[in-house]
């Protein structure tokens, strides 16, 4: 298989140094076998053997199948080891999201008597999935987890380079700087030729990105060693590094060090950085030699995608085909005893489920038919308010004037000019009366019409007798008002208009709109009697009060009556 081919990047050397360095420990994080056991020895030895040439999907499946035939209750140990395995696997290979649920199923396993240092590798591992997936934030909390509970110091520094490592990733320098040039002076540290290295890299390129000269002494003295130990894997970061520094102050040494980078990753088949090389190699050369490097990088690119979602597809196989067996041998142990056990559920959730569904069906007929009648009834209920309300003003508005027209009529001379004009100036009178009856009845246009058809109502009540005035700076945007305020603004501004003409004996009246941010504000005044509080009720103007009070509004009354009939409304937009 192709996975079987793929090396992991320089990111993960660090994780492998802290197994290596663990493994020789004398706390050895190899899960001891107190008993004789041929097939946990058998998938063990071959699980390793796997995993150091990088079968990688091999060594998961004989890693799966310790996890899967070990006891839960004592075999914890071997569960751990085997999890984190598993997690390495899927790290190594890019999944990240699945590496991390596999290391978060070993913590599950840890106990107070938990080797710590499975504690801490299974630290490091969470660390490392979250800062490639962008969590920066629980990368660095894992890490310090880890490092506080590792014991030794080169295990610590490799912890705090880690942490170094995700302030650059966060274009954080300073502070990588600050973790990584006191490590340069720890004894541990240089003694691990490897290592600090490594930490010389990481420094040199935190120097480069803050543009501080002192970048190339570190970058070259970490080229210097890894040339020295014959470190493929670091040559190649180191090259990248050196090639990122000189593009722009010698592209010509650059090329050369992106070339180098390639050819080293190449060797070693580190695809992760000879796709970082040929990103390098593209930008410092021309013409036909960049479209090869675009060629050859697309093709790179391509294959690794499909192959890491090859491995992600068999590591999900062998889990999903391990968990299936398990299941299944535990489905035939208690088959028997269920299936008696089913039947006698299944008999009484019928029993339930026949209930509910009776009960289901009356209460739907109970509300359907409550809210039929409730609604029948509202309506009902509506046309007889609406009924009542229209009969009571042809009766007090318009019967006596049709009545008194009709006599007029009946006993007057209407050859005669003047007797003819009041006859008709009645008639007119009575057509008003009948229009703005149906116009306080009738639908109200909500849209864009809504403003023209509010000053035209306020405007048909202007006559002889009384001026309406109305203010508008045209600084309300009605289209963007609710609905159900705009009724209510429109009937409350036409029975304001019914009361004036009615009962207040003014000269004019004036309806003033403003606003602001946050509210419309009407103004309305006339220079009539006013309105006593006992004539509030009587005159319907509680619903008025009623009608603001429905859209959150507030209304307030002037009711002095030497200075008129004043009304304030507000309401929020």
């Amino acid at each position: 298989m192709i996975i079987k081919k793929l090396h992991f990047p320089n990111f993960y050397l660090s994780l492998i140094s802290l197994l290596v360095l663990f493994s020789c420990t004398k706390n050895s994080t190899v899960p001891e076998e107190k008993t004789t056991n041929t097939d946990y020895k058998i998938s063990f030895d071959r699980a390793e053997k796997y995993f150091n040439s990088q079968d990688y999907d091999s060594a998961f499946f004989y890693y799966n199948k310790i996890k899967s035939t070990s006891n839960t209750a004592k075999d914890q140990e071997k569960i751990i080891y085997s999890l984190l395995r598993m997690s390495t696997i899927e790290q190594i290979q890019g999944d990240y999201s699945s590496s991390e649920t596999t290391a978060t199923e070993a913590i599950s396993f840890f106990q107070k008597s938990t080797n710590p240092y499975y504690k801490c590798y299974a630290y490091n591992l969470l660390a490392i999935n979250y800062e490639s997936l962008f969590d920066y934030d629980r990368a660095i909390y894992y890490y310090s987890k880890a490092f506080n509970l590792s014991e030794d110091k080169l295990a610590k520094a490799i912890l705090k380079n880690n942490i170094a490592v995700v302030y650059l990733d966060q274009n954080k320098y300073p502070q990588a700087i600050t973790i990584l040039l006191p490590l340069t002076r720890e004894s541990e540290v240089q003694k691990n030729k490897e290592n600090y290295a490594r930490i010389l890299d990481n420094l040199g390129y935190s120097y480069f990105r803050l543009n501080d000269t002192k970048s190339l002494f570190y970058l070259n003295q970490s080229l210097k060693i890894r040339k020295l130990i014959k470190d493929n894997f670091g040559l190649t970061k180191s090259y990248i590094h050196l090639s990122e520094f000189h593009k722009n102050r010698d592209p010509k040494l650059s090329y050369d060090y992106s070339k180098k980078a390639y050819a080293t990753a190449t060797k070693i088949n580190d695809v992760d950085n000879r796709l970082k090389s040929l990103t390098l190699l593209m930008q410092t050369s021309n013409g036909n030699d960049s479209k090869k490097h675009t060629a050859i990088y697309l093709r790179i690119n391509d294959s690794l995608n499909k192959a890491r979602q090859k491995a992600k597809n068999q590591f999900a196989k062998i889990k999903y085909d391990s968990t299936k067996e398990k299941n299944e041998n535990l489905v035939l142990k208690a088959q028997k005893a269920e299936d008696a056990l089913e039947l006698e559920l299944q008999k009484n959730q019928n029993y339930i489920a026949y209930f509910f569904i009776f009960m289901g069906i009356l209460s739907s007929v109970f509300l359907y038919y409550y809210l039929k009648n409730k609604s029948k009834k509202d309506q009902q209920e509506a046309v007889y308010k609406s009924e009542t309300r229209i009969s009571k003003k042809l009766h007090d508005e318009l019967a006596n004037d049709v009545y008194q027209t009709m006599a007029f009529a009946e006993t007057q001379d209407l050859q005669v000019p003047a007797k003819k004009e009041t006859l008709l100036g009645n008639l007119d009178k009575i057509y008003a009366l009948t229009r703005n009856i149906s116009r306080e009845n009738s639908k109200i246009e909500t849209g864009a019409n809504f403003e023209n058809d509010l000053k035209e109502m306020l405007s048909g009540y202007n006559n002889d007798q009384i001026q309406i005035i109305i203010k508008d700076n045209g600084d309300i945007n009605w289209q963007k008002i609710e609905a159900e305020k705009k009724i209510a603004v429109y009937r409350v501004l036409q029975e304001l208009m019914v009361n004036m003409k009615k009962h207040s004996q003014c000269s004019f009246a004036s309806i003033g709109f403003e606003s602001n941010e946050k509210y419309i504000e009407i103004n309305y005044s006339d220079n009539g009697i006013g309105v006593k509080d006992s004539l509030i009720l009587k005159n319907g103007l509680s619903n008025v009060e009623n009608r603001i009070y429905t859209i959150n509004g507030t209304i307030t009354f002037d009711k002095e009556t030497d200075k008129g009939f004043k009304v304030k409304i507000t309401i929020p937009k």
